[in-house]
């Protein structure tokens, strides 16, 4: 049994939430599929049920952890595995969302883990403020990057710059069905970002929540989908902004002053970094170079160009 040794007979019995299901999405995941399921069979209030939809995987070994998984009887609580062909992230998650009979379901990747008070803290923010259409906590990331993500949350008029909410959350089902789910066209990525959009659409006082503790590890690599879907970023976001633009023109100024700080922010982050490395007598990059002699107009770089050469004279 795969997962004997995490599930001790003489370990006290944990409470149960028959209010959440979790839906795990896998696609040829391997061990890692279950390293997600561990994590969830180790949660201080465990889901009432797993529902893990495969996405057409091809690997032999992936199949058959995902058959040993569902046979396995040590797993405290129900798992249903649902066998699908290729169709990509959104549609294998409302596949799962759609199987599930409970008032909040958890949306988890099948290459990425859950600290054991996940839910219990996730679903305290749900409880209490029934406006909060979903809610989720930072991350820690691990693999090729080793960091802390401290998203925001909130309200539409955050979400329209950038997204504020991890892919890993829990959502009210009733808000997943209002809204429409998740937009199965879309296979390039940012489809998470799409979903929460419209979920914070459905009413004025919508919103996420954010428990500000990495409780998710997040699995980096340099060949993920979301690092591929940052070559497709405006091309995705003109799709999104066109989807929304209701809710755009609704709050133009937060969505370009959303951006604006974003840009203000990675900006004055170059200008120490040159600064830094002009004050060390080190080489610049030659994009730092270029940058010094031929400036950006009208968005700070000029000024920018100044302050660096200043700050060495």
């Amino acid at each position: 049994m795969i997962l004997k040794d995490n599930m001790m007979d003489n370990r006290p019995k944990r409470c149960i939430a028959e209010d959440v299901e979790a839906v795990i999405t896998s696609f040829n995941q391997r061990n890692m599929i279950l390293e997600a399921v561990r994590s969830l069979c180790e949660q201080t209030v465990l889901p009432s049920r797993i529902i893990i939809v495969d996405d057409g995987s091809k690997d032999k070994t992936s199949l058959k952890i995902l058959n040993t998984i569902e046979c396995d009887t040590a797993i405290p609580v129900p798992v249903v595995v649902i066998q699908q062909s290729n169709s990509g992230v959104s549609t294998a998650r409302n596949t799962g969302i759609r199987k599930s009979e409970t008032p909040f379901v958890l949306v988890l990747d099948g290459d990425d883990k859950l600290k054991p008070s996940y839910i219990e803290q996730v679903c305290k923010l749900l409880r209490e403020n029934t406006s909060m259409v979903a809610a989720s906590s930072w991350m820690n990331t691990f693999g090729v990057l080793d960091s802390v993500i401290c998203p925001t949350g909130g309200s539409i008029n955050k979400f329209l710059s950038r997204n504020c909410c991890p892919v890993t959350h829990i959502l009210r089902h009733e808000v997943w069905e209002k809204s429409g789910g998740y937009d199965e066209s879309m296979c390039s990525g940012f489809e998470d970002w799409d979903f929460f959009l419209s979920m914070l659409e459905t009413a004025q006082n919508a919103h996420i929540g954010i428990v500000c503790e990495p409780l998710i590890d997040y699995r980096t690599t340099s060949a993920s989908s979301n690092v591929r879907s940052m070559s497709k970023r405006l091309e995705l976001m003109r799709f999104i902004i066109r989807k929304h633009i209701q809710s755009y023109k609704t709050h133009v100024e937060d969505a370009i002053l959303g951006i604006e700080a974003i840009s203000m922010s990675r900006l004055e982050g170059w200008e120490n970094e040159i600064c830094h490395t002009l004050q060390e007598k080190q080489i610049m990059s030659q994009t730092s170079k270029n940058f010094i002699k031929n400036p950006s107009y009208g968005d700070g770089g000029m000024a920018a160009a100044v302050r660096i050469i200043s700050s060495i004279s």
